[in-house]
């Protein structure tokens, strides 16, 4: 009975760990065995790497050489890979527009821009500015003697002076019957081939506009999905005039 007593749990003694002395207090909790055996591990795991990369070096052929050893450099103490000055994903330009501009503004601004680049084809109808004939038309006849004696003005009933002409090219019969209307004047026509110029130039720079929206447009929209992650693989690289593509893993819908 004695000896049940003596194993009973509550009549047993409380031992305590031993704390930090106070002469020791500034030196912070004192270590236990299990603090030690955390510390211990660690220090040992780190110095058997330490003597696998050393062995590493040594076994190292010397002779050996990687691509990647010329093509990147150390940016705070890690390898990055360099860029060829020809490979530039994207200009300045587009990098300012995609950091302060959503997609949703970007693709109002392009088709605004496309609306304008339709209104000025409309009023310039595609002529050609320098009143030059750039294509051809080729006329058929029955026999060579026709050939021989062929006279394009005759043939479109029109003046000799407006042959060349690809627009506004009345023939005989407007000139006889209805006046001359706008500017006949040399000076008067030559200043309207400026305007002319003018607007085609105009026109060239909407389009080189509208491409470039079109491209943020697609390289905004392209990051926003490369947010989901499903397992995907770049198939083209990014450049100025066009955005990167991916190949994203085919997931089956429930």
């Amino acid at each position: 009975m004695s000896s049940f007593r003596k194993a009973l749990k509550s009549r047993q003694r409380n031992h305590h760990e031993r704390s930090q002395p106070g002469f020791r207090k500034h030196l912070g909790l004192l270590e236990k065995k299990k603090d030690y055996k955390l510390r211990a591990d660690d220090y040992h795991k780190k110095q058997n790497t330490l003597a696998a990369l050393r062995k590493k070096a040594l076994d190292k052929n010397p002779d050996e050489f990687y691509y990647s050893m010329i093509n990147s450099q150390l940016q705070d103490g890690v390898h990055v890979a360099k860029k060829a000055n020809e490979e530039v994903e994207m200009t300045e330009e587009q990098k300012k527009v995609m950091r302060t501009q959503d997609i949703k503004y970007v693709e109002m601004k392009r088709v605004a821009e496309a609306k304008k680049i339709e209104r000025l084809k409309g009023e310039l109808h595609l002529l050609d500015a320098g009143s030059k004939q750039k294509n051809k038309h080729t006329f058929f006849v029955d026999s060579k003697n026709e050939v021989e004696s062929f006279d394009l003005a005759t043939h479109l009933s029109t003046a000799p002076e407006l042959v060349d002409r690809v627009y506004n090219r009345p023939t005989l019969t407007s000139l006889e019957t209805k006046s001359i209307q706008g500017g006949v004047e040399p000076d008067r026509i030559e200043m309207l081939a400026k305007q002319r110029n003018h607007q085609y130039k105009i026109l060239s720079q909407r389009i080189d506009r509208e491409k470039k929206m079109f491209v943020i447009a697609q390289k905004i929209q392209t990051r926003k999905d490369l947010q989901d992650k499903n397992k995907k693989v770049k198939v083209k690289k990014e450049t100025t005039s066009s955005a990167a593509i991916y190949k994203f893993e085919a997931k089956r819908k429930r």
